[in-house]
């Protein structure tokens, strides 16, 4: 059978870096890939890609309007012809107990169908392991990361059995690691066996890279997958096996793109924070306050004047990001959804100014950062390419009237020099 012109896998992300971190693992495994940001318009022409990825910003929304959306791009890529679908969360299963991923799921399976998606957050190349059901970072329980801090979706629990039960009606069960370690055909027996018990998900041990690809391979006739974007590694092996793709060896291929250089970093996660650190140490680094200037257009402002007369070879860094006993300051003076908009108002202006004065490689640190800045600049879509770091990729900005590279960071990737590395070898 030849391969398909159609785009096979058809995936929807629940925030911006996160939906290209999910493209960097299949762009890895040989599938060309497109970001789309925000529900395509109904006649909206099908980019040439194996996948194309949805991108929204529905992880910290109202669970109603985020399963508006993703039954929107659901809907879109069906037209669109897609084979398979997959639900793209964060790998430290980021949500409240209202969801919105135990919604979101469930509007999905409801809409395909299907009765049954795995649910799988592990990425273990960055530290994501699930083991008896419950998520660690590092060697660390999820509930005591960090991400218990985090200003949106604090994780207080690490049991993802209990954290999505509490999100959903349905009933949720475990494939642990014992039948993992069996491989793909253990492993599917397993999930027949529990949809025929009445669970709607499964949440699936995994603890290496073989783990993923094994459950990859057992879910090739799901209709549905959730999780992370680490599983992603293991579903373009069965389109290549059904004939449907052949591996593309400049899946990754970007054009070159020369100008200015600058980071923009909204997340308070500790290994951003770390970064800005690094970073300090070597090139121009600027750190906004918040909460002495409660104003983005007086903070953007600041910033742009202080970064006139440096923008040149070496990339400057723009920081909004706090640690935890400063975030809780600004939400008590603001309020947590105000002190939230502040900050991605006040990067996204700025991203807008820097692009104006020339800045053509920009790397933004976090979920909700990333998607201001996306949306203050008009972009729609996204041509994915090679990675920095695991998990991040550089994008190219298609439709705009001056080339842009992107990089969209989650938060909690990358190592401590990321924000100097990002730059080797991306100019023309």
């Amino acid at each position: 059978m030849p391969p398909t012109s159609s785009p096979l896998l058809g995936c929807i992300a629940d925030d911006f870096t996160g939906a290209t971190d999910l493209a960097s693992m299949l762009v890895r495994q040989g599938m060309r890939c497109v970001q789309l940001i925000g529900v395509p318009q109904p006649g909206a022409a099908v980019p040439e890609a194996d996948a194309i990825i949805v991108a929204l910003k529905s992880r910290t929304v109202a669970a109603g309007e985020a399963v508006r959306d993703s039954l929107a791009a659901l809907t879109w890529l069906q037209r669109a012809g897609c084979h398979q679908f997959f639900f793209k969360y964060c790998s430290t299963f980021d949500s409240t107990e209202a969801g919105n991923i135990g919604p979101v799921a469930d509007a999905l399976v409801a809409a395909l169908d299907c009765g049954f998606a795995l649910a799988c957050p592990a990425f273990p190349a960055n530290g994501r392991s699930v083991f008896q059901g419950h998520l660690f970072v590092g060697q660390t329980l999820l509930n005591e990361s960090g991400m218990e801090h985090h200003p949106l979706t604090p994780m207080t629990d690490a049991n993802l059995v209990r954290v999505l039960s509490r999100q959903t009606q349905a009933n949720v069960g475990l494939v642990p690691y014992a039948t993992v370690a069996q491989g793909p055909v253990a492993i599917r027996k397993a999930m027949t066996g529990l949809k025929e018990q009445g669970r709607r998900y499964a949440i699936v041990d995994a603890v290496s890279d073989q783990h993923l690809f094994d459950i990859g391979a057992a879910a090739a006739g799901h209709a549905l997958i959730t999780g992370g974007s680490g599983i992603a590694i293991g579903l373009p092996e069965n389109f290549r096996k059904a004939g449907l793709l052949q591996s593309a060896a400049d899946a990754d291929a970007l054009p070159q793109v020369g100008g200015h250089a600058a980071v923009l970093a909204g997340s308070c996660s500790r290994a951003t924070l770390f970064q800005i650190g690094t970073a300090r140490e070597h090139v121009p680094t600027l750190e906004l306050d918040p909460l002495a200037t409660p104003d983005a257009a007086a903070l953007a402002g600041q910033a742009l004047a202080w970064a006139a007369d440096k923008l040149g070879d070496k990339p400057v860094v723009i920081a909004a990001s706090a640690p935890p006993d400063k975030v809780a300051a600004l939400q008590a003076k603001l309020g947590r959804e105000a002190a939230g908009s502040l900050v991605e108002e006040t990067l996204a202006a700025i991203a807008e100014g820097l692009v104006a004065a020339g800045v053509r490689r920009l790397v933004v640190a976090g979920g909700e950062t990333s998607g201001a800045v996306v949306n203050r600049l008009g972009i729609e879509r996204l041509r994915i390419g090679g990675e920095i770091d695991s998990g991040v990729p550089w994008t190219f900005a298609e439709g705009r009237g001056v080339p842009l590279l992107l990089a969209l960071k989650s938060g909690n990737f990358g190592g401590r020099d990321f924000f100097l590395r990002a730059f080797t070898g991306t100019a023309a």
